[in-house]
């Protein structure tokens, strides 16, 4: 199989290729289709047989010491469509597998691939840059997230390029070391909101990714709102906004919602989101409104924009999404802002 993934390239009907090559490159592609099929029937068996814990623990043992993990994450772009379902669920039984009687207790592959082999998480992060290797690298990147939270640290922290050595999670302190440039393989993940990995990155291990976005933060919130909060997508528009709520009324991101509303650019880009002609833009963007209004500690930037907006705020929110009648607790959240803004005193000098 590592030979095979390593000179395979697909077939193209439009390639000017001898036939003698193009049919050694379908032979090779035929080749790894059987053996990937051949590799997902002896870890998760069939119907009718059960897979052997013998067969498993050599094929998994085997497959870290050729570093197929990182061959297969790779590749995995390349492969046929149902190679790539069976790529998906190697990864997920390799990733999951323990030896029986093992002193350990987390799974070999997973021990190789976060202490030696980061390279592996970095690829399959690289895989959603393509279309047809998203889906099979999001549910496996999702998978590794809930089982460990030093994926996480690998993917928040690293900066490699193609071919070069990821970040070592031995090296990584959130709380030191230089702040972040941008390029890392995590600033990649924020056109690709909609598919799922992202949310799981930001909510999943919440001490973590507190510290991260409190040392990043101008950098994150201002990629943040132009690529997703201000994007002409509306489902990337909602789910970025519907995140970025939940984030900020997080009690382990208390200090980075404090910072955040402290910010009158924040609250003139949240008033906007109010306006938009879609309901649910304006619902989501509500619950971050909110929390500017009900902040008892408003900066003066915040202040001064809410007085100066007050009466159109007060002509605007008693109507504002009127018809949500079955929903109590948003009827008595407006009611309670447009209370705050009501009482809100002249500006301080």
């Amino acid at each position: 199989l590592q030979r095979r993934l390593k000179r395979y390239k697909p077939v193209r009907a439009s390639a000017r290729a001898a036939k003698q090559k193009l049919k050694a490159q379908e032979q090779t592609e035929d080749e790894l289709v059987k053996l990937l099929s051949q590799m997902k029937l002896i870890l998760q068996g069939t119907h009718d047989t059960e897979s052997s814990p013998e067969q498993v623990a050599q094929l998994v043992n085997s497959m870290i010491q050729e570093d197929l993990l990182y061959l297969l994450a790779h590749s995995i772009r390349l492969l046929p469509f149902e190679s790539r379902k069976d790529c998906q669920s190697v990864f997920s039984y390799t990733f999951r597998f323990k030896p029986t009687h093992s002193l350990s207790p987390e799974p070999p592959a997973l021990t190789h691939v976060v202490h030696r082999r980061p390279e592996v998480i970095v690829e399959l992060c690289r895989g959603y840059g393509y279309q047809e290797s998203a889906m099979p690298c999001g549910v496996v990147l999702r998978e590794l997230l809930k089982q460990h939270e030093d994926v996480a640290a690998i993917i928040l922290h690293d900066e490699s390029r193609e071919k070069e050595r990821a970040i070592s999670v031995d090296k990584i302190d959130p709380g030191q070391g230089p702040l972040q440039s941008g390029d890392g393989v995590f600033w990649k993940f924020f056109p690709w909101i909609d598919r799922g990995a992202f949310e799981e990155l930001l909510t999943r291990h919440k001490a973590l990714v507190a510290i991260y976005l409190e040392r990043n933060f101008d950098l994150f919130f201002s990629r943040y709102n132009s690529v997703l909060v201000q994007s002409s997508s509306y489902v990337t528009k909602r789910q970025s906004i519907k995140l970025l709520g939940e984030i900020l009324l997080d009690r382990a991101n208390y200090s980075i919602m404090t910072q955040y509303v402290e910010s009158g650019e924040h609250l003139k880009t949240c008033m906007t989101l109010l306006k938009d002609d879609r309901k649910m833009v304006q619902y989501e963007g509500f619950h971050v409104f909110k929390v500017f209004v009900a902040n008892p500690h408003k900066s003066p930037p915040v202040q001064r924009i809410l007085v100066n907006n007050r009466e159109r705020l007060l002509r605007f929110l008693p109507t504002f999404l009127e018809d949500r009648t079955e929903d109590e607790q948003f009827t008595d959240e407006k009611s309670f802002l447009i209370r705050q803004i009501e009482s809100m005193g002249p500006l301080p000098p």
